[in-house]
């Protein structure tokens, strides 16, 4: 169709792809039990959400920011239509299986329907009500692109390198005080009072957005960075593996000892690790660009549908398929993974690919934008 050569980040393929196995495999464990080697997946898992925060903040920062160097206006209506139709379509129609086809549900009963229209369940959120849990951190995700390009067209108004670097740092801040005040306040209370809420759980988005705001704006200090992509890759390593240790009693509802030190400083911690990794993926010397690792690109494509249906899918195997999961052995695992695979690659094809071609006729775009800078967190 177009002679442009191919601009997919191969790198950021594999860390997307690993971020989303990582949080199926977490999830499914409440199905079935994992292969022994796979043990610690249960117990981290949840920091592959944290890798998608990173990824999305780098590349939609990386759209917002893009055309303003060349003084260029960033059109928010676009920006908007945009996010709205990769995001909506495939969203909306998981929701509605979840509110029309009670079977569907991972779990007997959700939080009320207009939480999940206005992207707010992450509030209030009680596990009394978790069927489509997991749509607490699209919430996240869909409150950043609310407030990403309002806040780029405020500090682009009198543009200055101290005022940006200030919000950033406040905002990491804010986030430290924030998780210390409430570990203090409802020691017990951890996952609904500081994992779910949008307000506790920026760092991630930041630290990509910050990423973006360097390669952007800095285009000398990233080059520079660019030329050192093994030790940004061991050095983010060594940040993930401090953050492992302090929740090393496998249990993030810890509110005492190294773990509560994780829940206050652990996450930013993370979100700088994961970056560090992330600019290592997109480096030309970085171990994660140099080896493509087959599937992950379709992996990449799917993860938002296998994301938005692995948790059902699941729940609806392990219901109808009891002979085959209740061994919980390769069979069983088998059977989740062709079933999980099979239902994103669907909602893909008939939901999102539809609705992207329609957005991209929609904003009058001859040539469709990078698949590198589409492959988002919540896309």
């Amino acid at each position: 169709m177009n002679n442009q050569i191919s601009t997919r980040l191969h790198g950021l393929d594999t860390l997307r792809a690993l971020a989303v196995l990582v949080v199926v495999f977490y999830h499914l464990t409440i199905f079935g039990e994992l292969p022994i080697r796979l043990l610690p997946v249960t117990y981290h898992g949840w920091m592959g959400v944290d890798l998608f925060f990173v990824l999305s903040g780098f590349l939609i920062g990386r759209q917002v920011l893009r055309p303003l160097p060349g003084g260029q206006r960033l059109s928010i209506a676009d920006f908007y239509r945009r996010r709205a139709y990769r995001i909506l379509p495939a969203y909306f129609t998981v929701l509605a299986l979840y509110v029309f086809v009670p079977g569907w549900r991972d779990f007997p009963r959700i939080m009320p329907v207009w939480q999940f229209l206005t992207f707010t369940m992450n509030f209030g959120f009680t596990f009394e009500r978790r069927g489509f849990s997991h749509a607490w951190s699209l919430c996240v995700e869909e409150h950043f692109y609310l407030l990403l390009p309002l806040l780029v067209i405020w500090l682009m108004r009198r543009p200055s390198a101290r005022k940006t670097t200030a919000v950033i740092a406040g905002v990491f801040l804010f986030g430290v005080a924030l998780r210390w005040f409430l570990i203090r306040r409802f020691p017990d209370e951890i996952w609904t009072s500081i994992y779910y809420p949008s307000y506790t759980r920026l760092d991630g988005l930041l630290t990509g957005v910050a990423l973006a705001v360097v390669r952007t704006f800095r285009p000398g200090w990233w080059h520079r960075w660019m030329r050192h992509g093994h030790a940004l890759f061991l050095t983010g390593a060594a940040c993930v593996a401090v953050v492992v240790w302090m929740f090393r009693n496998r249990d993030l509802g810890n509110s005492s000892g190294p773990a509560m030190w994780g829940v206050v400083f652990g996450f930013p911690l993370l979100a700088a690790g994961l970056g560090l990794i992330t600019a290592s993926a997109v480096s030309e010397n970085g171990l994660l660009s140099r080896i493509r690792i087959p599937g992950a690109e379709t992996l990449a494509t799917l993860a938002f549908a296998l994301y938005l249906t692995h948790k059902p899918i699941g729940h609806l195997v392990m219901v109808h398929f009891p002979s085959v999961t209740t061994p919980k052995g390769p069979a069983s695992w088998l059977l989740y993974a062709v079933t999980c695979l099979g239902a994103a690659w669907l909602l893909h094809v008939a939901v999102e690919q539809p609705f992207m071609r329609l957005r991209d006729r929609h904003l009058h775009r001859t040539v469709p934008a990078p698949v590198a800078e589409e492959t988002t967190v919540a896309s």
